[in-house]
């Protein structure tokens, strides 16, 4: 066995990610704005990830019969990889990516050449998402990968996000595009602990999944063949005796078994854009979050308001002539060049404009900092796919972490595992919404000297003083 599986169900963003209550779930106690969500764990063996050595050299034969010119789309569902460095992220989306049919063994036995040329013979499978030279020499992620694969019943998109502590800015990224994580935890001697520890990324990476609004996370352990393991099923239960058991299905089945999400396409459309570049014109690219876009369909960019027109559009690198919401998305546009566009900007429908501002309430919990964190205090926010450099510029109150009850004064400063409602002002003009309104332009993290300080929820949107 290569890897186990433990999956929780988490409904609307709100996932026990622990077996601990999460800052979300206390509060939900008090306060009804999103449901809370149910877990079910399972387990179930999987394919050793080695290849048979033996094994006949031919193509694999496509997993899925070519679809009907009328058949219905097929589900979009967004999966990142997450998960400390080195826990095998990339080499299982390869492996993925290779039993459906996406990378054919030729290809993979010169990738195979190519790391065996280098002494890096293990990390062949790697390559087929980690495309760029320096990805493959080092062995690490740094940009968030991008493929996809079918089953009969959903269309995935795989976005393996970085490990490494130094590109976790990257990681939120991919992160805030998916409604699903596989976080991929390594049970080698060694890496499972230091995953674990203080200023690994096991738990990091969790809690920015959950913060980030994905809507169920999978626990893949991986490394079970490693031979510091002693792999057994008893002492996998006794590790994890307070989550309950029953055996599932394979990995793939399972992703495909999962529960639809069922996004309304009749909503307002709102794109958060994730990245831009030239090629015959301006392309953006990002997931649909809302409503639906059409080939030849005006939108309006915001927050510059710079009418646009939907010149082609690509679903995963195909071209199709309407997409609807859970679709990663290119899109070339008219009526805008590349040089004005940033990441964090946002693609909607003019009759029905997101909100934009630099002033906004939020509550916060202080997750990690050392010293108290007053008035002043500047961190970067990272919100959907927007970076921005932010000032807490008043704390308003603090918020009881057990009963919800706000103190009455103003508190002179919050620190660890406070939570508080704080106004927030941003460096320059954002897009965001409220998290009552609309939970995936609200939730947010704030990062400062690479560590993750904070999480919070916009409340409340401050008109700009004349």
């Amino acid at each position: 066995v290569a890897f186990i599986i433990l999956t929780a169900a988490v409904e609307n963003g709100e996932a026990e990610l622990t077996t601990e209550e999460t800052w979300e779930e206390k509060e939900e106690e008090h306060s009804r704005e999103v449901e809370p969500g149910g877990g079910a764990l399972k387990e179930t063996g999987s394919p050793d990830l080695e290849e048979d050595e033996d094994e006949e050299e031919e193509l694999p034969i496509p997993k899925l019969p070519p679809a009907q010119p009328d058949a219905p789309k097929k589900e979009h569902v967004n999966v990142v990889f997450i998960g400390h460095v080195d826990a095998g992220k990339s080499t299982i989306g390869g492996q993925i990516m290779y039993l459906t049919g996406m990378v054919d063994k030729r290809t993979l036995e010169k990738y195979e050449r190519e790391a065996k040329e280098k002494n890096r013979e293990t990390w062949y499978l790697s390559w087929a998402l980690d495309t760029n030279q320096e990805e493959r020499d080092k062995g690490k992620t740094v940009e968030v990968g991008r493929a996809y694969f079918e089953t009969e019943k959903k269309h995935f998109t795989i976005l393996d996000a970085p490990g490494h502590k130094s590109f976790v800015p990257n990681m939120i990224g991919g992160a805030s595009q998916a409604d699903l994580a596989v976080l991929v935890i390594s049970a080698r001697k060694g890496e499972f602990e230091t995953g674990f520890e203080k200023g690994g990324q096991t738990r990091e990476h969790a809690m920015l999944a959950k913060t980030a609004g994905v809507k169920h996370l999978i626990v893949l352990i991986n490394k079970m063949d490693d031979p510091t393991v002693n792999w057994s099923l008893d002492s996998v239960k006794k590790s994890w005796s307070p989550l309950t058991y029953a055996h599932g299905l394979p990995f793939i089945p399972h992703l495909e078994s999962l529960p639809n999400y069922n996004r309304p396409s009749d909503g307002p459309v709102r794109l958060p854009i994730v990245d831009k570049y030239k090629d015959m014109g301006t392309v953006v690219l990002g997931k649909l979050e809302s409503g639906s876009i059409s080939k030849a369909q005006q939108l309006m960019m915001m927050p510059n308001r710079h009418t646009v027109e939907v010149l082609s559009l690509l679903s995963d690198d195909i071209e199709t002539d309407d997409a609807a919401p859970g679709e990663n998305l290119k899109l070339r546009l008219k009526g805008i060049e590349e040089e004005e566009i940033l990441p964090g900007f946002i693609l909607c429908n003019a009759e029905n404009l997101c909100h934009t501002g630099r002033t906004f309430d939020a509550q916060i919990v202080i997750i990690e900092h050392k010293s108290i964190i007053c008035p002043g205090y500047n961190a970067v926010l990272h919100i959907h796919t927007c970076i921005e450099e932010v000032q807490i510029s008043a704390l308003i109150c603090l918020v009881d972490k057990k009963t919800g009850e706000k103190s009455k004064t103003r508190p002179r400063f919050v620190k660890q595992d406070q939570v508080c409602i704080a106004r927030l002002r941003a460096a320059g003009t954002i897009c965001l919404e409220t998290f009552k309104d609309f939970p995936q332009m609200g939730r947010f993290t704030l990062r400062d000297e690479g560590k993750t300080i904070a999480i919070g929820k916009v409340l409340k949107l401050v008109p700009e003083k004349d």
